[in-house]
């Protein structure tokens, strides 16, 4: 730890870890480059379509897509890594920090449809603690991109295991895929659980702690 109370942290070397470093793939002050060019293709894959791109409702649509994109895949930003501040666990805190019920959106890997839901969020700190807005931040930092669940999930995990050094994590999402309810088997309403645990959550009765509070309904 560093006089003024910071410490520095070398990442693991797991597949998983290697994307926190931003692993961008669309450079800063590129991104009109970027809207224009997914345009051009947009607009080759509606006349491949036959749609008639003189209908009033398709002008402009091209351009509409590639901006979605650039929104929906922010993650892919160079730069775009949230900042995470860390403070000195000065009260000696050791037990749960969670954040439930995080609202994100995502999109499909595989079909390029969204996935969204909530993620609960858990860590139990040891030497130093984050600013609650930060887990927000995190968590969509790697929903606006090309995503797998089980991948972001382990990959916000893996986010604060390594910023953190806590003595835990856990992570668990539930979501709703496109994919599985527009198309293929077609079953609207069904429902996706994945987690990642580190540290101390490997304990059944910590991990069956997190999960009883989760559970718990609240009047505010």
């Amino acid at each position: 730890m560093k006089k003024d109370g910071s410490t520095s942290v070398s990442e693991p070397s797991t597949g998983i870890s290697r994307e926190l470093s931003n692993g961008a793939s669309i450079p800063r002050g590129e991104e009109a480059l970027v809207v224009s060019r997914v345009a051009d293709h947009m607009t080759g894959i509606m006349r491949e379509l036959n749609l008639d791109l003189e209908d009033p409702n398709f002008v402009g649509t091209p351009e509409r897509v590639a901006k979605m994109y650039l929104e929906m895949f922010h993650g892919l930003v160079e730069g775009s890594e949230p900042k995470v501040t860390t403070f000195p666990n000065d009260e000696g805190y050791h037990h749960m920090v969670i954040e439930r019920e995080i609202p994100f959106y995502s999109m499909c890997a595989h079909h390029f449809v969204p996935f969204y839901g909530h993620a609960h969020i858990a860590y139990i700190p040891e030497t130093k603690i984050v600013g609650l807005s930060k887990l927000p931040r995190i968590l969509e930092f790697y929903a606006k991109r090309p995503q797998l669940q089980e991948r972001l999930t382990e990959q916000v995990a893996e986010f604060l295991w390594a910023k953190l050094r806590p003595l835990g994590v856990m992570v668990v999402i539930e979501a709703r895929h496109l994919c599985v309810e527009m198309r293929g088997v077609k079953k609207p309403g069904a429902h996706t659980t994945t987690s990642a645990l580190r540290g101390c959550f490997e304990e059944r009765e910590v991990r069956e702690e997190f999960l009883a509070l989760l559970r718990r309904d609240h009047a505010w």
